[in-house]
């Protein structure tokens, strides 16, 4: 069966007209939008200071999880997840217990996107401890392992270097079957995309020229753990320009399907203005031709 490419988009900033009282609402009516327009998934960063690509540090940043639990009440068919998650900024058994409940709560929508973080100066304004970057991703793996184990109902004791779960219980269970899909943002050769060969549903990459190298790797990595490189969901993130036409957005998404991209998520820096859902929800409708090399 032919899949077309999912359309999702990404919201990365809360600096909206008004001020602090009208984020909710405008939030809560990109969200209820995007989800009726027939988007794919929704996306909140996962930071607590916002980022240089954005903004200055002290524009207004919400805690994702938070937002999204919002955003959950508001909609009904749209995922829901971070892009991604920092590893280090919560402890696994709780992320698990989080995810878990966005996904009850939405009745089956949630995501777990995850990566090793790397933005330590935000980290160090709020105390969170923030270890070196090979530390992170040692975190990282045991925490896809703990993830796994939660999901399957395994209650028996995790033990592993930097974690240690005596009853990792998960009561109620995620309504996603087999588990809310587990997304692993990064494009790294050696760390990131073999973790998501062993343990992902689905990667993110940036745009990039060197996105099909990174697609090759992850289709080697698959190859030496045993796992069909068809089974991984493949999304990338892109800019969405604020004048950006339906024509446009079109051509970005059939040059990722082009490259064997899945799911292209827009990233929209001012995803309050009205056009941006709109011109989104016509790309939807149109992308159904787009259907990704491979699918």
């Amino acid at each position: 069966m032919r899949i077309a490419m999912r359309i999702g988009l990404q919201v990365p900033s809360f600096t909206y007209p008004g001020g602090p009282d009208r984020i909710g609402p405008v939030f809560g009516r990109i969200a209820r939008d995007a989800d009726q327009a027939g988007l794919h998934s929704l996306w909140v960063m996962d930071h607590v200071f916002q980022i240089a690509t954005v903004g200055p540090a002290e524009e207004p940043m919400l805690e994702a999880y938070s937002a999204l639990a919002y955003a959950a009440a508001l909609t009904e068919h749209i995922t829901l997840g971070t892009m991604v998650t920092g590893s280090v900024y919560r402890h696994p058994g709780l992320l698990v217990k989080t995810v878990t409940t966005l996904d009850v709560l939405s009745g089956g929508r949630a995501w777990l996107g995850i990566g090793a973080a790397w933005n330590g100066e935000e980290a160090a304004g709020l105390g969170i401890p923030f270890p070196p970057l090979a530390e992170r991703f040692e975190r990282l793996e045991e925490i896809l392992r703990i993830a796994h184990q939660m999901w399957s109902g395994d209650e028996s004791p995790f033990t592993g270097e930097h974690y240690r779960l005596a009853r990792p219980l998960n009561s109620p269970a995620a309504l996603r079957s087999p588990h809310p899909p587990i997304l692993i943002g990064g494009s790294g050769e050696k760390k990131t995309l073999r973790l998501v060969a062993q343990y992902a549903d689905a990667c993110n990459l940036m745009d990039s020229p060197e996105l099909p190298r990174k697609l090759d790797v992850l289709r080697e990595h698959c190859a030496r753990v045993g796992r069909p490189y068809e089974e991984i969901e493949k999304t990338a993130i892109s800019v969405l320009p604020s004048d950006a036409s339906v024509e446009q957005a079109l051509d970005t998404a059939g040059r990722f399907a082009e490259q064997g991209i899945d799911q292209l998520v827009f990233s929209s820096m001012k995803p309050h203005e009205a056009q941006v859902v709109p011109l989104l929800g016509e790309v939807v409708e149109q992308s159904a031709k787009i259907v990704p090399v491979g699918r």
